[in-house]
């Protein structure tokens, strides 16, 4: 989505508002697509003192599997989009934490894809005290112990029992 801002950028103290549904199904992280549903981009960019400034979310419900377990679960995702936005570097050095301004237009689609990517976890769990699998067997550990760790102790290992 494209916002233009040739209002906004001569109105000191004005605000455009902003909603619009971005769609990352095919996004591969990790090997999964984890957001299958459309992500909602919300927020609003507001001229203060002749500076933009950028204020929003985005958020879904994600798909994903747990590392240690391997259960398929659900998890809602809201990122915070707060990017600052220039209509021209002061130097070069600042280039990637800045937007610029195409003309007097802000490609929002850009914004909202970058956060959403970094701000995504690398290690997806099912629960805080998730127990995952057994090594040996690979029972789920959640449901109950095994018994496959009393029978099969490495003998270099049996002094620390």
């Amino acid at each position: 989505m494209r916002l233009n801002l040739r209002e906004l950028i001569h109105t000191p103290g004005g605000s455009v508002p902003f909603a619009f549904a971005m769609d990352l199904s095919e996004l591969d992280f990790g090997g999964i697509c984890p957001a299958q549903h459309p992500i909602q981009v919300t927020g609003t960019v507001r001229n203060r003192a002749g500076a933009l400034e950028l204020q929003g979310e985005a958020s879904t419900v994600l798909e994903l599997h747990c590392d240690r377990c391997g259960k398929a679960f659900s998890q809602e995702q809201t990122i915070p989009l707060d990017p600052l936005l220039a209509t021209e570097l002061a130097d070069e050095e600042s280039e990637g934490e800045i937007y610029l301004l195409e003309g007097e237009e802000l490609d929002l689609d850009e914004i909202a894809r970058t956060a959403f990517i970094l701000g995504m976890d690398t290690k997806h769990l099912c629960s805080e005290d998730c127990k995952g699998l057994c090594g040996q067997c690979g029972k789920n550990l959640n449901f109950g112990s095994c018994e496959c760790k009393k029978k099969s102790i490495d003998p270099r290992w049996e002094v620390l029992s």
